[in-house]
């Protein structure tokens, strides 16, 4: 059902696609090049992101914002460390330098009409299953 606010959020997403697109965070070459520390054009955008998401985070906690669902107070949760977090840590890196794709900019890839990003959406998908059973498995123990 398309309402409302399903709009908006696809609307933020599309304008968020083309944002990405845009700073050159859909480039595998602009990526390599920061991680490289070649050109770090693309590190004032995450800077920005940063900054703008703490600044938010702020005002929300400061003004006490609540859920538009529930009515709660927006709050952060610390979740505690889990040893499985290492796991995906290193299939987030893996599939990463494989790819020389940032898993956060595959969708926008495919915008983008840059198809080997499906097989990148694959991997993300295949390895978010993979370190939930390595992370339900180390629980279990």
């Amino acid at each position: 059902m398309i309402n409302r606010r399903n709009t908006l959020f696809l609307a933020f997403g599309v304008g968020f696609g083309f944002l990405l697109s845009r700073a050159g965070a859909t480039s595998p070459a602009i990526i390599s090049e920061l991680l490289l520390f070649d050109d770090l054009r693309l590190l004032w955008v995450i800077a920005t992101a940063v900054a703008l998401g703490g600044a938010l985070t702020w005002l929300a906690w400061r003004r006490q914002w609540r859920a538009r669902n529930t009515g709660e107070p927006i709050t952060i949760q610390h979740k505690p460390f889990k040893r499985g977090l290492i796991v995906g840590a290193v299939l987030f890196g893996l599939g990463w330098a494989a790819t020389g794709v940032c898993p956060g900019t595959a969708l926008a890839m495919l915008g983008e009409g840059k198809w080997f990003a499906a097989w990148v959406g694959a991997g993300i998908v295949l390895g978010a299953g993979m370190g939930s059973w390595i992370n339900q498995r180390l629980a279990s123990r």
